[in-house]
């Protein structure tokens, strides 16, 4: 069942559709967001239980979220085809979509993402915490694994963490809880090989939440597609925009 989301479009041209991490919202890719507007039409939105978007009641798994998308791109791009571009949960997001509904999508980007957690342990001990003590209580680590320490140590890098942890700390517990569950959930590893789009990974070479291997696997899962670094924590879009953008753009050109 589709869900009220929250939306802001910039620019003109071809159109790129970004999908967010779990705790942040669209603001996350204002970066990106202000160097792929000069060429594009950017289309950036809330996940349902983030930002602005509506609270959903229960569980749902990650084809949820590539149906809220889906809903999305009818609706503000009818009869066309978009870049898509997910970041973690994002990513997982753009996996499902990718496989689910090929002929809405010219590409999809998946950065700093995953296709299956061997371990789930960690993300369940992390809804035990929300649940008994607030998202707050798991927000300084969450952020602290975001970002580098390096670029947290500069004007640009400790206002950034404190905004996401701001936006982190807004968020519904019990929404959190749920796109929780089904981040842990996921399972490409049988799909992703069916993934007929024209597909770029981006893995951050210092991310800790999804490691560079993570990003391989998915690399050599899904047919044709390319592996590239960005030397960044888990929200590399965040941390180096400009050359986030910028790969985005190589990919694109060279489709």
């Amino acid at each position: 069942m589709s869900i009220e989301l929250n939306v802001v479009r910039e620019g003109q041209g071809p159109i790129v559709v970004l999908s967010h991490a779990l705790g942040c919202d669209l603001h996350m890719w204002d970066g990106v967001a202000a160097s792929l507007a000069r060429a594009h039409t950017v289309i950036r939105y809330d996940h349902r239980n983030h930002g602005l978007s509506a609270n959903s009641a229960g569980a749902f798994g990650i084809e949820t979220l590539a149906d809220d998308a889906v809903a999305l791109i009818e609706r503000e791009a009818p009869g066309e085809t978009v870049h898509f571009v997910g970041l973690s949960m994002g990513g997982m997001t753009a996996q499902a979509l990718a496989e689910r509904r090929p002929d809405l999508l010219r590409s999809v980007v998946i950065a700093n993402s995953s296709a299956f957690y061997p371990d789930q342990s960690p993300w369940l001990a992390r809804v035990q915490t929300v649940a008994s003590q607030g998202v707050a209580a798991i927000a300084p680590g969450a952020v602290s694994r975001w970002l580098t320490p390096e670029w947290v140590s500069t004007f640009e890098g400790q206002a950034a963490a404190k905004a996401l942890q701001d936006t982190l700390e807004k968020t519904d517990a019990a929404g959190y809880i749920a796109s929780c569950n089904a981040v842990a959930a996921i399972d490409f590893r049988q799909s992703n090989p069916r993934i007929a789009v024209p597909t770029l990974v981006i893995g951050g070479l210092q991310d800790e939440a999804t490691p560079m291997p993570m990003s391989q696997e998915m690399a050599d899962a899904i047919p044709r597609a390319r592996l590239v670094t960005i030397n960044a924590a888990h929200l590399s879009a965040v941390e180096r925009p400009a050359e986030f953008a910028e790969l985005l753009i190589d990919f694109w050109r060279s489709l």
